[in-house]
């Protein structure tokens, strides 16, 4: 390395120190960090790739890369995620949204026959607020409300929600699940722990290490957090209602199978852009006659 490397020279370094690391997509991963490292938009990093970089600069780029190099996530170090096309901040109590869970919001939606209605959204385990936060921002009339377990996700999706300026609709309380919740909801969503705990020994390092246990944690078979959530369904959908539940690979007939335990109706799986079940919905019970 020289005394003063270049911007475009510094960020090759990252690259290779990325690659030399195993990092799946180090010139992307590289591109971010350097980018975060020195303040640029990336139309900045591309006008200024000649421009020399003091040492300091240099240091400052080199100790995220080095975090990314131990397998911390990109979005970690930034300390954001997009999804839905909104950025969202993340805490260490909160799951990292991933694009997957953007099938959960395309399932509610799809379940929705005008979204300029005045609907109500609940959101279980709403972590940063993503599903809620980007169901509002497709529902201009609608409001909702996400519960979190952690009381430090709920001041996040809260300030999500304000960063976004859907603070006025967008409400965020402690809870455990639906826990004294007494209304009723157009959409019930909620992307619950789901890995079988036998297997979280064997997820990634940037998920194991970096994503909170509870939210990952889903039980013996995965399934413990639908056992708890279906037989709530009659009580918290309004009529013509409809719920949308995020489940692992290979779970969506299981969960399928416990909604319509619970008499919901018109149950299906969506699947992601990969091809796998990901999203079970169904709308709400026949009201007794």
């Amino acid at each position: 390395m020289t005394a003063t490397p270049t911007l475009r020279e510094a960020q090759r370094m990252a690259e290779a120190r990325l690659r030399e690391a195993g990092i799946e997509s180090p010139e992307l991963d590289a591109r971010l960090l350097v980018q975060h490292a020195l303040g640029l938009t990336r139309e900045r990093l591309m006008i200024q790739a000649r421009a020399m970089l003091t040492l300091a600069m240099v240091d400052r780029i080199m100790a995220l890369v080095e975090r990314r190099a131990a397998r911390e996530p990109v979005s970690r170090i930034l300390g954001r995620r997009e999804f839905w096309s909104l950025e969202l901040r993340l805490d260490p109590s909160t799951l990292d949204p991933r694009p997957d869970t953007e099938t959960v919001v395309e399932a509610a939606l799809s379940r929705v026959a005008d979204r300029r209605a005045p609907l109500r959204v609940l959101d279980l385990g709403t972590g940063t607020g993503c599903i809620l936060l980007a169901l509002l921002s497709e529902l201009p009339a609608a409001t909702g409300l996400g519960v979190d377990v952690q009381p430090a996700a709920v001041a996040t999706a809260a300030a999500n929600a304000a960063r976004l300026h859907l603070d006025g609709r967008a409400a965020f309380r402690h809870g455990d699940w639906a826990a004294g919740i007494d209304e009723r909801f157009d959409l019930v969503v909620s992307n619950p722990p789901y890995i079988p705990d036998g297997d979280i020994a064997g997820l990634a390092p940037e998920v194991r290490a970096h994503d909170p246990l509870p939210a990952l944690a889903g039980g013996p078979d995965g399934l413990d957090a639908y056992r708890a959530l279906a037989p709530e369904m009659q009580r918290l959908l309004a009529p013509g209602g409809a719920v949308a539940l995020e489940v692992g690979q290979g779970q969506d007939a299981a969960v399928a199978a416990l909604l319509a335990a619970q008499g919901l109706r018109d149950v299906r799986v969506k699947a992601d852009l990969n091809g796998i079940g990901r999203c079970v919905h169904a709308l709400a019970p026949e009201p007794p006659r």
